[in-house]
Order: C-alpha cells, then structure tokens, then sequence
C-alpha cells in the first residue's frame, strides 16, 4: 500500500508463507513505481521480512526498512485497515474459496477493480487512490 494515496500497488496470494510471498509483490511495486532512494517500507515482525533475500532487495533499492513494534497494531494501523474493510466488503465465505485461483480472481476484482479505482476515501478527499494521485500529478505537472 503506498501510504500518499492508500492505492494497493503490490500483492500476491500464496497456499504458503514463505518470503516469496512478501518479496516479489514489493519488487513488482517498486519497480512499477520507480521509487527514490531512501523511501521507507513499513512492515510487521514476520520472518518472511527479515529474510536474506528480502534485505538484498532493501539494499539493492537503497530503502529504509522499518518494522512494527511488538504486539502492536497500531503502528500498521493501515494494513490493518485495509484488511478489515476488504473482509467486510467482500463478504468472505465462512469456509473460504473453493481455491487459490478463485481467490485471485476474487481479489484482483476488489482491488484493481474496486478498490483502487472506484473505493471512496475520506482521508483523500472522497476520491479513490487511482483518481486522488491523478489530481496529485495533474497539479504538480
């Protein structure tokens, strides 16, 4: 999530938690995003963050990793958001999807469809990520 305009830039689904599955979404936004050095990625504790691989990318882009302090929710308090509202939207069957690829499909509708480019926020002057960065570029040009 990038933090300016709340759009969802990077994510994948996975049947595991290997850091495969926080790395490559992050590579995949960084370099759809063309970011600045020195920009700052936000996480929780989980191992798959403090992989070997997952620094090599930290350095390789020249970023500052910082991480939540333990047991504490607020410090992701974005994620955690965007989570609450993408269960309650969704209207996530009680025993799941019937498979990972239902899911994905499930999940590139709400986000890329939905979320990013039609989802209202209050915090960006009731516009959706896509519409509050384009009025972002239009005005700086």
């Amino acid at each position: 999530m990038d933090l300016y305009s709340r759009q969802i830039v990077g994510w994948q689904v996975s049947d595991n938690m290997q850091e495969s599955l926080v790395r490559e979404p992050l590579v995949r936004a960084l370099l759809k995003r063309r970011v600045k050095c020195g920009m700052v990625i936000h996480s929780d504790r989980g191992g798959q963050y403090l992989s070997g691989k997952m620094k090599k990318v930290v350095k390789t882009f020249k970023l500052r990793q910082s991480m939540s302090r333990a047991d504490d929710p607020y410090d992701n308090a974005w994620a955690e958001s965007f989570w609450s509202r993408l269960k309650a939207e969704l209207a996530i069957p009680k025993g799941g999807y019937e498979s990972i690829d239902k899911l994905k499909t499930i999940l590139f509708e709400y986000i890329d469809g939905y979320y990013n480019t039609r989802r209202l926020h209050s915090s960006l002057n009731y516009l959706n990520p896509v519409a509050f960065e384009a009025e972002y570029y239009r005005q700086t040009g």
